[in-house]
């Protein structure tokens, strides 16, 4: 019985928020964004995340605590714009005749998204240097040269990046 009383009151606590706060913060997601369509996609997801963490009951603020999980999301939808456009400009620059499915687009797009979540993670030389090797190609030496760093400091990030990388991966690397 207790577990369904707490059910009932996290319930009614969460109803309560929705309808109070519902359409305050869809204005302000409003605000931060181009579509009243993501707005609302948005606005749903904060609601999401508060009711996945069954919590609502120990909210004290709950217009602050609202902004807060909306300003994660808003922050994470134009990360990921951001990277879907990288994506369609290198995708507009290949020839006709390469034609990635629909699938591999967003396996391509999912495994983008969890790489800059990855590098976000890192502190910002590390990442710079993890970019120049990956992406540019560069040698380490090239990278110390350039960014005034020894070599052992670059082989150092490096290794820094491919750990934090590996640990990521988890189980997945070895499947």
């Amino acid at each position: 019985m207790p577990h369904n009383a707490n059910h009932s009151v996290q319930h009614d606590v969460m109803h309560s928020l929705y309808v109070n706060h519902h359409n305050w913060l869809f204005t302000w997601i409003r605000k931060r964004l181009d579509s009243q369509y993501d707005a609302a996609d948005l606005t749903q997801d904060t609601f999401l995340r508060i009711h996945a963490k069954q919590n609502a009951a120990t909210i004290k603020e709950p217009k602050a605590y609202l902004v807060t999980i909306a300003k994660g999301l808003v922050c994470h939808f134009y990360r990921r714009k951001s990277l879907e456009q990288a994506y369609l400009e290198l995708l507009a620059k290949q020839p006709e005749s390469f034609v990635i499915s629909p699938e591999n687009e967003f396996i391509i797009l999912q495994t983008l998204e969890e790489v800059d979540a990855l590098l976000n993670g890192l502190p910002s030389q590390v990442k710079q240097v993890f970019l120049l090797a990956q992406i540019e190609g560069k040698k380490y030496q090239q990278i110390a040269d350039d960014m005034q760093l020894s070599l052992a400091t670059v082989k150092r990030y490096m290794k820094q990046a491919y750990v934090k990388c590996f640990v990521l991966m988890g189980d997945d690397l070895f499947e």
